[in-house]
């Protein structure tokens, strides 16, 4: 508590894209009702599933830059050419406001950035996928990528997985319900104020 306002804790999952992060966060919403989830803010085009406001907050290139300009991020990048990600102060006072924990599924140099800013009050887990070779497979079955854009991803899972050592935590995500009972471990942990063994 801080001048009568509920200033939670923060959790951020990370990994290299298709590493199965956003699996073990919904597990997490699903199961603890007092985590919040931050929607990111991006440039991307939504996919048929997605729900604007839901999944992402989507904005034009301009409208988020301009919202950059104006100081409304607490981290943003630029991921790929005119693809911007980023984390809108609004969506953690908006979190705080429902008295809930805050909990972040955002790519690794975002997640570095806010573990920088808010240091001991969160917790950041970098989600290792059993190999390389596992990810790149599982981008391909995903089947949602051109030719050009898997190429990308690729070079940046690798650049990606050379960060592993600069979280709080690293969880091998090979078998999902271990994974999904390691991920509640951290977060009761951590929400208790106890070591994470």
């Amino acid at each position: 508590m801080q001048d009568g306002h509920f200033v939670g804790k923060m959790f951020i999952f990370t990994a290299p894209s298709g590493a199965g992060k956003t699996t073990i966060v919904r597990h997490l919403l699903s199961k603890y009702e007092y985590l919040g989830f931050s929607v990111s803010a991006t440039t991307r085009i939504r996919r048929d599933h997605e729900v604007d406001g839901k999944d992402y907050h989507f904005m034009t290139v301009p409208e988020f830059k301009k919202k950059v300009s104006n100081g409304d991020f607490i981290e943003w990048e630029e991921v790929y050419q005119d693809q911007y990600y980023g984390t809108l102060k609004s969506e953690v006072d908006r979190i705080w406001t429902l008295r809930k924990h805050l909990i972040f599924d955002i790519d690794v140099r975002g997640a570095r950035n806010i573990k920088l800013l808010y240091g001991s009050k969160c917790m950041s887990v970098f989600v290792r996928p059993p190999s390389v070779h596992t990810l790149i497979q599982r981008l391909i079955n995903r089947n949602t990528e051109s030719a050009e854009s898997l190429e990308k991803r690729i070079s940046k899972i690798k650049r990606e997985m050379s960060y592993e050592n600069s979280f709080d935590v690293i969880l091998v995500n090979d078998l999902l319900e271990i994974s999904f009972k390691e991920a509640e471990h951290i977060t009761e942990t951590f929400i208790c104020g106890l070591p994470i063994l």
